[in-house]
């Protein structure tokens, strides 16, 4: 019982050395707070075997939570830890509640969640429904919201680098929430780059081959990734599919394959649900975030203000030009607030009204001038 002791606390000091030591790194020491758990609140919450999980639900004090035990490269945990910190008062992310460093590695401890999206971009197992296509879509503008905030939001740009389905929780309401951190990178202050030191880490078929290629990490790597869970919201099927010679290949692939062939691309879900000119401007803009190069990528706070205008959009079979859409990024961010049409309404209105008040002021000089005479 006392070596047990011991070696539980012997763990608590090097974790949480550990842990500021990345956070000093990281924020220079600036976080929200969190919470710490003990050994035995995880143990009992897990059924006594926190040895066996990597996620698991848990009750403590009557709360239920989703709990993370990191397995693999020490660090990555404390880096999951920090920057879930970093970003809890975010409603795009999993919050992180608190931890416990009385394990070997350390354990993360996160609001309780519904599911988390698999690789078809369903909840549950393999063969479930497809979830409706406006809540795919919602799915995708929150995490593009999300991604946009760790572009954009600090004074040092984080990137995630695993942007895939089975990091992208969702609560009752099935909005998402993206989570797994473990490794982000978070670039040096005004870089935009980096030379990654984990030699192309993160999911397969979703990492970004130009940098597969190079080791350069940019905030392009997300959109790549993020194009790619693209394809898989909309089309229904994992990130490597079975091409027409019943070889697998990647869904990217697949795609531009039947484009090239002139055939029809699949779209998922029920043939009720289809919104089919939705669907088409979301296809092309998950292509146009999988360019080979980076600099005909779009950066992602264009990408959440397009599916943006995918969502709030009519349903039509007709694909806006390159030309409609250089234009709508270049107007503000307030575009959302109301359409052109309603914009030039209110002008000529108001013109209206302009013209109404010069004629009164005039026919009150002309009676004015006749009453005098």
């Amino acid at each position: 019982m006392i070596f047990w002791t011991r070696t539980k606390e012997k763990w608590f000091l090097k974790n949480g050395s550990k842990l500021l030591e990345q956070l000093i790194a990281d924020c220079n020491g600036v976080s929200n707070p969190i919470r710490l758990f003990s050994y035995d609140q995880i143990s009992k919450a897990t059924n006594f075997d926190p040895k066996s999980f990597d996620f698991a639900t848990g009750l403590i004090e009557g709360r239920s939570y989703t709990i993370n035990k990191y397995k693999w490269f020490q660090d990555w945990g404390y880096n999951d830890i920090v920057l879930s910190a970093r970003v809890s008062n975010h409603s795009g992310f999993l919050k992180l509640i608190g931890c416990c460093l009385q394990f070997r590695f350390p354990v993360g401890v996160f609001e309780n969640s519904y599911g988390v999206l698999n690789k078809r971009a369903s909840v549950g197992c393999k063969d479930s429904p497809l979830l409706p296509w406006n809540v795919r879509l919602k799915i995708a503008k929150q995490v593009a919201i999300a991604i946009t905030y760790l572009h954009t939001a600090f004074p040092r740009i984080i990137i995630h680098k695993d942007i895939n389905p089975e990091n992208v929780f969702l609560d009752k309401n099935l909005n998402a929430k993206l989570s797994g951190f473990s490794i982000s990178v978070t670039l040096p202050e005004g870089k935009t780059w980096i030379e990654d030191e984990l030699m192309g880490s993160g999911t397969i078929r979703y990492i970004d081959p130009a940098y597969l290629s190079t080791l350069i990490l940019t905030e392009y790597t997300d959109v790549f990734s993020f194009g790619i869970l693209m394809l898989v919201l909309l089309m229904g099927r994992p990130a490597a599919v079975y091409g027409s010679n019943g070889v697998c290949i990647k869904i990217l692939d697949y795609v531009k394959d039947l484009l090239e062939r002139g055939k029809p691309i699949e779209f998922g879900g029920d043939t009720n649900d289809m919104r089919p000119g939705q669907m088409k401007m979301f296809l092309e803009l998950a292509l146009r975030c999988c360019a080979e190069r980076n600099e005909d990528r779009p950066k992602m706070i264009l990408v959440a203000k397009e599916i943006k205008l995918i969502e709030k959009s009519f349903d039509c079979n007709v694909l806006k030009t390159g030309y409609e859409r250089e234009e709508e990024e270049e107007r503000p961010l307030d575009l959302f607030k109301g359409s052109s049409l309603n914009s030039l309404s209110n002008r000529s209105n108001r013109g209206f009204r302009i013209l109404l008040f010069c004629i009164f002021l005039f026919l009150l000089y002309f009676f004015e001038t006749i009453y005098r005479l």
